[in-house]
């Protein structure tokens, strides 16, 4: 891949103003350093320039130009991806998203909704609200986070227990591919008639080409919520409740574990009455019909008192529940409060084996010499330990990146994965030969080529050096 010369960037520059107007690239070092990544710490790279396309043949027109010049480019959300899957490659070209931010339509009956990929994944579920519809999919940073950010990573959030991840709920998309062409995948029909293309596009983390537009699965508001929040002494006893929870026949909607660490952090935050001396609690929420969820509920509750919980509170009005919820999605947030730099993992396992694995990271912790702390999605095994250190230390650096290398084998010795919902971006991609033989991976190379042959598409992500 040959990279854009100083004189060439500088045409690109020229012509890109031309087609999209001044105020849609950014070139200035001031500008362009807010650009420089996502929210994975350990990964900068100020791009040669940004550009802020407002519609599909926009974004087309620059990859068309981008090509022409053989300079790389780099689609972007809003920036909260947590593996660097944003981060830019050295003289590439961000193609921002930011301003193509619409709901375009809402089809209720039909239960659909087509949206612009910047449009932030909250808006959907607000726009669809009055029709009794949301959008399930939602990630903690759901009040930012982009639609076509949430596909590019396949993104889950604390409902994707019950309701799925982000590719059970996109149906269709609109992609400008690495050449600068517009295609369609899939629509609004529920069954595809043909290779499901989409299933392979959402979780392709930016490398086949720029989603520009996506139709979307709606689904019903529940007609009753109920959510407890379970008090525990002992972690351990907290994720035999998990366990215990789905196997006594219940499903909730979300169950999601804090420990003490974080815990102390959002209450110093939110002041929200949390016990200082619980070692771990356990969010449960069930939704369904009234009867129903009151029945399930009230099995959850039995079910963590009798393996140790010490007490289990129900969010008595709608307040008290969001702000049991503020408190779990504002959680990993609260960490700046105890370290200068803040790493969430990202591995996957299945639920039976969360006591041994967190036993099993915090091993690692003590034999790496570094501090960790835990809010994940208990119920579906989603594993997020947060590493708290100083970035600017280079020998702490060193142990947080081989203390990540022995947690995510751990967790592929568990029986899971790497990643859960973050992605692979630049973080794991090493990590993916924990996972696949040489021969998957270039089958995998084969299909990235088949997508993008001169490797222009947000280079350096997902998949290790063939």
């Amino acid at each position: 891949m040959m990279l854009c010369t100083e004189i060439g960037l500088a045409q690109l520059e020229q012509e890109l103003a031309l087609a999209l107007g001044p105020d849609a690239v950014l070139s200035s070092p001031a500008d362009v350093l807010a650009y420089d990544g996502d929210a994975y710490p350990a990964a900068r790279q100020a791009p040669a320039l940004v550009t802020l396309p407002t519609c599909t043949e926009q974004v087309s027109t620059v990859v068309r130009l981008c090509n022409r010049y053989g300079t790389p480019f780099v689609p972007r959300g809003a920036g909260t991806g947590l593996s660097g899957g944003a981060t830019p490659s050295p003289g590439s070209v961000v193609i921002s998203l930011a301003r193509m931010n619409r709901v375009l339509e809402v089809d209720p009956e039909n239960r659909r909704a087509v949206v612009e990929a910047g449009c932030p994944n909250i808006a959907v579920s607000r726009a669809v609200e009055a029709y009794g519809l949301h959008y399930a999919p939602d990630p903690s940073s759901q009040t930012v986070c982009t639609i076509g950010g949430n596909i590019a990573e396949n993104a889950g959030g604390p409902h994707t227990l019950k309701y799925g991840v982000t590719v059970n709920h996109v149906l269709g998309v609109t992609m400008v591919l690495a050449d600068g062409s517009i295609v369609t995948a899939g629509g609004k029909a529920d069954d595809p008639g043909a290779f499901d293309l989409v299933g392979v596009i959402v979780g392709s983390e930016g490398t086949f080409g720029i989603v520009t537009e996506a139709t979307l699965r709606l689904t019903p508001l529940p007609q009753a919520v109920r959510t407890l929040l379970a008090i525990y002494d002992r972690v351990e006893s907290c994720t035999s409740s998990v366990v215990a929870i789905v196997g006594a026949g219940v499903l909730p909607c979300a169950l999601e574990m804090i420990d003490q660490t974080i815990l102390l952090a959002i209450e110093d935050a939110f002041q929200m009455g949390f016990p200082g001396d619980a070692r771990a609690v356990l969010t449960i929420e069930l939704d369904g019909s009234e009867a129903g969820s009151a029945e399930e509920a009230a099995i959850a509750r039995e079910v963590c008192l009798q393996h140790g919980a010490r007490e289990v509170r129900e969010a008595a009005t709608p307040e008290e529940r969001a702000r049991l919820w503020l408190a779990r999605k504002k959680g990993v947030g609260t960490t700046g409060r105890l370290a200068s730099t803040i790493v969430t993992q990202d591995g996957a396992i299945p639920r039976s084996r969360l006591p041994d694995v967190l036993s099993g990271i915090a091993e690692c912790a003590e034999r790496h010499r570094i501090r960790v702390c835990n809010i994940f999605h208990a119920g579906d095994g989603n594993l997020h330990p947060c590493v708290l250190y100083d970035q600017a230390d280079p020998d702490e650096s060193a142990r947080v990146h081989a203390f990540n290398e022995d947690v995510l084998r751990l967790c592929v010795e568990a029986g899971g994965t790497i990643t859960g919902e973050h992605g692979v971006g630049i973080e794991k991609r090493e990590a993916m030969r924990l996972m696949f033989s040489e021969p998957d991976l270039q089958l995998m190379h084969r299909l990235r080529e088949t997508f993008d042959p001169e490797g222009l598409c947000n280079p350096g992500k997902m998949l290790p050096c063939p």
